[in-house]
């Protein structure tokens, strides 16, 4: 069984940072990409940024150049350092771990989601 942990969130003035991180723990083979995602109220949740476990990132067009998202592949955490807040970044974030289970004969991937983590930026 997997877990993934995230903390770090909170509420921030606009133009503040924070840093939240997402740490699995358990029994598994490898994990591939780790992820953020947000979700504000009324809307869909979207994806924020994403890592591969060679450190490729992807981002959200409404977050670049502002978050910067990491891992440290010996803690099994992701990281996602966030400035410049503005309001309209105010959402649960979530994070997910692609991870890779090994069978004895196959190998099988699943995605596992953590707890969402509140970040407010206030104006």
């Amino acid at each position: 069984q997997v877990q993934l942990v995230a903390s770090g969130g909170g509420l921030v003035q606009a133009g503040g940072s924070l840093r939240l991180s997402c740490a699995a723990s358990g029994s598994f083979f490898s994990i591939n990409a780790m992820g953020w995602y947000r979700q504000a109220p009324g809307n869909e949740r979207e994806l924020v940024a994403t890592i591969t476990s060679g450190g490729s990132t992807n981002y959200a067009d409404s977050v670049k150049g502002r978050f910067t998202i990491s891992r440290d592949n010996a803690k099994n955490t992701a990281y996602l350092q966030m400035n410049s807040l503005k309001p309209e970044d105010t959402a649960v974030y979530y994070c997910s771990a692609d991870i890779t289970y090994y069978g004895g004969s196959y190998y099988r991937e699943y995605k596992y989601w953590g707890q969402g983590t509140q970040v407010t930026v206030s104006s």
